[in-house]
């Protein structure tokens, strides 16, 4: 559980479905509503193998994917699931590009690990 706060807090490991198919859906829970939702981050989630990337963490990261990311920024962060070390490039960039790509992935990144652990 805290490797997979940190990874998300880190951004270093969050493809596949294009960013107009994402959904995002409340599930009423006694007491709570837990956020959930299918998309890039979702899929890149899942397929990652870890024990802690469940189906409801997985949505619910995706779910504030939604919220604070394009769907551009989606499928780039999505691909740093199967290549990790390029979060570790983008994050090092000189390109102005990267530093505001890495700003809002950052900011992402402390949100969902907020909501979703």
């Amino acid at each position: 559980m805290k490797s997979f706060s940190l990874l998300i807090v880190a951004a270093l490991v969050l493809s596949a479905c294009s960013g107009s198919r994402n959904t995002v859906t409340r599930v009423a829970v006694p007491a709570t509503n837990t956020l959930f939702a299918t998309g890039p981050i979702y899929s890149a989630c899942r397929s990652s193998g870890r024990d802690a990337a469940n189906r409801s963490r997985c949505g619910c990261v995706q779910a504030v994917a939604n919220r604070e990311l394009d769907a551009s920024d989606q499928r780039r962060g999505a691909g740093f699931f199967g290549d990790p070390h390029q979060a570790q490039v983008v994050r090092q960039s000189d390109r102005s590009i990267d530093e505001r790509f890495w700003l809002r992935w950052k900011d992402y990144s402390q949100t969902a690990a907020r909501l979703c652990s």
